[in-house]
């Protein structure tokens, strides 16, 4: 993402100083964007609406005659929603601007195809898919158009001088092993992780009540469930059900007691975004995995409500939102 985004800045500076991304972008895209800021660079983060998501029109919309990058992410690292890349990139293609896409939660997980979703630059990471950790790679599109971007690091010319450095062999070599993988048990692999998600789902949902689902309810990868659990903290929970490996917003940012940024982004307000929890199916997960995940989720969920006094006043009927706190 560094190179992708600062590489087009200084590349295209004379061109135009004007960056589009969303705010439910990565860190890694928003900490570079605003360090472009910084250099009087101008940033435009689109808004998304309460599924996550934005439309083609939103980036037609905000792009100038001064905007030489777009930077949209495939699929959401927290709520899992698919933005709409194909229709993105068709806009840029026809406004000549360039378009990138983090594409580390997408590739190897559904079909990714740079000329189908008209994308010229793609960041992607191995441990994403099942490849060893600390490689990745950045897809940069030769032709239709050309993309050249300024190096960020100097020194030996290596990977056409776009970033020098002795090469990882062992990690190249086990990314490309992890895609081929990937790829070749995509269909049946995305059917089954789907099939657990919709068990995990329809099991948590169909016990408890008020529970929400952040995000796109179908336009999300099969693996990714982010629900939100009314009054109950999920920092609680998390503790109540430590045997099971789930987050409470971005793993990336998990040191932050702060709600999550891409919830907030959605309307979600902080009480319920402090009380979500993200589950992650994979290729290694079983149906006896899920099951024991709904026993432990409802069982401290339950628990927890049970020592919530607003649970109990909304048992009693009684609208909170319409109750007058002490020190209001």
């Amino acid at each position: 993402d560094n190179l992708a985004i600062k590489g087009v800045a200084d590349m295209y500076y004379e061109r135009g100083d004007h960056i589009i991304t969303v705010v439910t972008e990565h860190k890694a895209v928003l900490d570079t964007c605003k360090k472009l800021e910084k250099r009087g660079f101008k940033i435009t983060y689109l808004p998304v609406g309460s599924d996550g998501l934005i439309t083609p029109d939103d980036v037609r919309q905000a792009i100038t005659d001064k905007t030489i990058l777009v930077t949209v992410m495939h699929v959401n690292n927290e709520i899992g929603v698919i933005q709409p890349i194909a229709e993105i990139g068709k806009v840029c293609k026809e406004r000549g601007v360039i378009f990138h896409t983090d594409a580390t939660q997408a590739v190897g997980k559904i079909p990714f195809d740079v000329n189908a979703l008209n994308v010229d630059l793609v960041s992607l990471s191995a441990h994403k898919m099942y490849g060893p950790k600390g490689v990745g790679a950045l897809y940069v599109r030769r032709k239709g158009p050309r993309v050249v971007l300024a190096p960020m690091m100097d020194g030996g010319g290596h990977e056409r001088g776009m970033r020098s450095g002795t090469l990882n062999v062992t990690g190249i070599v086990g990314l490309g092993k992890a895609a081929e993988i990937a790829k070749a048990e995509m269909s049946d692999e995305s059917g089954r992780v789907f099939a657990l998600r919709e068990k995990l789902r329809q099991g948590i949902m169909d016990e408890i009540p008020e529970v929400y689902i952040n995000g796109h309810a179908t336009d999300r990868v099969p693996g990714n469930l982010n629900v939100s659990f009314a009054y109950v903290e999920g920092e609680s929970l998390l503790m109540g059900i430590s045997d099971i490996a789930v987050s409470s917003g971005s793993a990336c940012t998990s040191a932050s007691l702060e709600p999550s940024y891409v919830l907030k982004a959605l309307g979600v307000g902080e009480e319920l975004a402090h009380s979500s929890i993200r589950f992650g199916l994979g290729r290694f997960n079983t149906e006896e995995e899920v099951d024991y995940a709904i026993g432990r989720v409802n069982e401290a969920v339950n628990r927890l409500r049970e020592l919530s006094p607003l649970w109990e006043m909304v048992q009693e009927g009684i609208d909170l939102s319409k109750v007058q706190w002490a020190g209001e």
